[in-house]
């Protein structure tokens, strides 16, 4: 049975409604077992990582021969933070790197006010990354003022030079936390870009 979590967006503050049980709801369309992880907020790290490892560990517990995280933004960092433990990930518009100036919310909310370089850096995704992480499928909006596609570019580009499966899309146009991006143009096709993956990784038949 394979199983994925989502982890909604938020910045680590709350977690967004629209990037939770609609993207839960969407892949058991698909026949995938799915179930939405409110994983904890305004706490400092590494709590959500931890709690998300756990949750991985329960969901395989349950009987999950495969589990996927899906994540959106702060999301999207706690699924790339934790993907050693999965066995595929998905991520939207994701906050990368704490080392950019963006985005200085999450940042906030998971290091403190004033995390040190090192505490930075140890919390980037991007330099976290080694050739034993499962595929992963990104998109983002080249367009997106709040998490811009640097953190995406820089995620790709280490998963690249470790040689790990990937795929990586880029619209052009949409703002920040689209989640499935219903009536959004050009970014909407990432639903259906996603699918393909899944079944070409055998996640779905």
């Amino acid at each position: 049975m394979t199983h994925v979590i989502v982890l909604p967006g938020g910045g680590y503050r709350r977690h967004a409604p629209h990037e939770g049980e609609p993207v839960a709801a969407w892949l058991r369309g698909l026949g995938v077992e799915a179930s939405v992880f409110p994983y904890p907020v305004l706490t400092r790290h590494p709590a959500v990582l931890d709690a998300v490892r756990g949750e991985i560990r329960r969901v395989r517990d349950a009987g999950a021969t495969r589990v996927g995280l899906i994540g959106f933004s702060a999301g999207g960092h706690a699924a790339a933070m934790a993907a050693g433990d999965a066995d595929l990930v998905i991520l939207g518009y994701p906050v990368v790197s704490m080392l950019l100036p963006t985005h200085k919310g999450s940042r906030t909310n998971l290091l403190g006010p004033t995390p040190s370089p090192a505490e930075r850096a140890a919390t980037s995704a991007d330099l976290l990354v080694t050739a034993a992480l499962p595929p992963h499928f990104i998109w983002h909006t080249a367009a997106d003022a709040s998490v811009p596609v640097q953190h995406s570019y820089l995620l790709a580009m280490a998963l690249a030079a470790a040689g790990v499966r990937h795929e990586l899309h880029v619209f052009p146009d949409g703002a920040h936390g689209l989640g499935l991006a219903e009536g959004s143009a050009g970014a909407e096709r990432w639903t259906s870009l996603c699918e393909d993956w899944l079944r070409r990784e055998g996640f779905i038949a």
